[in-house]
């Protein structure tokens, strides 16, 4: 069976048309069990992630609190405290990548004299304005920016005491998203777990991860979006104690694009002195493009923009806006699929051969991060927010329509052996259900290569999850329950469910979603503290084996599945 993840991957950068983008996805949705690259299927989910990012926030006290310094190699900056906590906003990690710095690795910020104000969210990452980002958002941030390279900092105290530290990395798919997004606010995880929370905002898209090293000389970086990562995690390493945080007890995590960007890190030899843990989540990237497609790629973006090789120093000079309007017509057009081992990938990570030396888990683990314990796993329903934007008929399918959707990716006996194991391992499961549970099923499949080939390191653990929790808020036109679908995780592992709930997706505040996200929130604190997911109220959560295969089902009471879905991970291992 060949792959579709071209076909995705025209969707991916389509941010200016969020509902569009989504439609294309849920038409070549089945496309992820043809084995498409995840971070194709990553990318898609967050298309609309204005709306995500906008749901969920903690209750923010009114008015400005006491203000409280720390110090920085730079300087001092001066945070606020409210809710409870101290938050420094807007942090500088680097320097602004700006003009001759624009495509190239990050250089240090500069110092400065006196106190420097960090009360206020940075600019997010130059991308499509919207949400909750500049004049036409809710005027939680300012509008998106070159200048981008600062972090937030949520922290009970910045008072030397070596908390644990959760740096997070926000999804989007290399494409859009920030650090300040409401729904991963870090102000509950802060307060009620003694955490410290760091989130930054890093560049994207093509100024993010245009390769131009092999095609002109100078220092042109490859993987300048992750090399932006890696200077956030130097500068938590090297500052984080000042905050309240202890700078050898750092856990990386992220969901959707952030999961990719973190299983990206956990294969950066750059990166193995700056943390300790990793949770991997609702993304599997086994593989990344290559060395040979950024270039590609990077060809293909001159040819747009009316340039050749020799004209690579222009662009320094042409304006962002211009640069966006070419990755976002390129991706609307076709021009620019998405997949390995498709010759032109999107803009996002790839293996260099030097920065990023090797695919993440395709081929084992790198010997590097053995020591580092992992976590990784999925949403029982990832693929129904797919659906969500658009005309729901996809909700109502019968069985022939089962099959009509199916066709668009198996046919013949594989598609009669799809539907008939699925029918076997979910025998009350609607045709509907059904539909959700094939597209997703593959992502759970690639999130176990991943923990497998952890096992089979034989060193660290590895702990892995689904996020069952039933959300009975029905799809609007529907009587079709959303579940647990993609980004649902994302307010529940925050604690943020009280606040913002003008997109449906939030609106459950059932004491069975509240319990789900005290225990999931606690379950993630706990392994970052102590590198193994513990919480009060949640039975024991053994690391993962061939043996039982033991997965945490995340609910209002949480249980420890053995091998859960056997039936359909065998199918998907006799198929390979």
């Amino acid at each position: 069976m060949t792959t579709s993840t071209s076909m995705v991957g025209k969707i991916v950068e389509n941010v200016t048309h969020p509902l569009r983008a989504v439609r294309a996805v849920r038409r070549r949705s089945l496309m992820v069990g043809s084995g498409m690259n995840r971070r194709a299927m990553i990318g898609t989910s967050l298309s609309v992630v204005a709306a995500v990012m906008s749901a969920g926030s903690p209750a923010l006290a009114q008015g400005a609190g006491r203000m409280d310094e720390a110090a920085t190699r730079y300087g001092r900056v001066r945070g606020k405290r409210e809710d409870g906590i101290v938050k420094f906003l807007g942090v500088p990690y680097a320097a602004p990548p700006l003009g001759e710095l624009r495509f190239k690795a990050p250089k240090p910020p500069r110092s400065w004299s006196g106190v420097r104000d960090a009360v206020s969210f940075p600019n997010p990452a130059f991308q499509a304005a919207g949400g909750e980002m500049g004049p036409t958002g809710n005027g939680r941030m300012p509008a998106p920016s070159e200048d981008c390279l600062y972090l937030n900092i949520w922290t009970p105290a910045a008072d030397c005491e070596r908390r644990p530290v959760m740096f997070y990395n926000h999804g989007g798919g290399y494409m859009i998203g920030s650090g300040s997004a409401t729904g991963q606010d870090g102000t509950h995880l802060a307060r009620l777990y003694d955490v410290v929370v760091v989130e930054s905002n890093h560049r994207l898209g093509m100024l993010g991860y245009l390769f131009l090293g092999d095609l002109a000389g100078g220092d042109y970086a490859a993987n300048q979006g992750m090399l932006d990562i890696l200077a956030a995690l130097r500068w938590t390493r090297e500052n984080i104690e000042n905050f309240g945080g202890d700078p050898d007890n750092i856990m990386v995590w992220g969901e959707s694009g952030g999961g990719a960007k973190t299983a990206a890190i956990y294969t950066m030899p750059d990166a193995v002195s700056l943390f300790h843990k990793a949770s991997i989540e609702s993304a599997a990237p086994l593989r990344l493009p290559t060395r040979e497609g950024a270039t590609a790629r990077a060809r293909r973006t001159l040819e747009l923009l009316g340039l050749t090789t020799s004209d690579i120093p222009q662009l320094h000079e042409i304006p962002a806006g211009r640069l966006l309007e070419i990755q976002q017509s390129e991706a609307a057009n076709g021009v620019a699929p998405w997949g390995d081992p498709d010759p032109l990938p999107g803009f996002g990570a790839f293996v260099d051969g030097a920065i990023i030396p090797r695919h993440p888990f395709a081929e084992g683990v790198a010997s590097f991060s053995a020591g580092k314990p992992l976590m990784c796993g999925t949403c029982r329903d990832e693929t129904v927010f797919f659906s969500l934007f658009e005309p729901p008929d996809i909700f109502r399918i019968d069985e022939a329509g089962l099959r009509r959707e199916l066709s668009r990716t198996y046919q013949g006996a594989e598609l009669d052996q799809i539907i008939r194991t699925f029918h076997t391992s979910r025998p009350d499961a609607t045709p509907a259900q059904l539909y959700f549970a094939i597209t997703t099923s593959p992502i759970w499949r690639d999130a176990i290569k991943i923990a497998e080939a952890k096992v089979a390191q034989r060193a660290a653990p590895v702990f892995m999850y689904q996020l069952a929790y039933k959300n009975p808020t029905v799809v609007p036109g529907t009587d079709f329950p959303i579940g647990s679908p993609h980004a649902s995780d994302i307010n529940l592992k925050f604690a943020n469910t009280d606040k913002n709930l003008d997109f449906f997706l939030y609106a459950d505040q059932s004491p069975g979603r509240l319990a789900t996200a005290r225990h999931m929130s606690a379950l993630w604190a706990g392994f970052a503290r102590k590198g193994r997911p513990t919480a009060t109220d949640v039975p024991r959560w053994p690391a993962y084996t061939l043996k039982d295969r033991a997965t945490m089902w995340l609910d209002a009471e949480c249980e420890i599945i053995t091998d859960p879905d056997k039936d359909e991970r065998l199918f998907w291992e006799n198929r390979a």
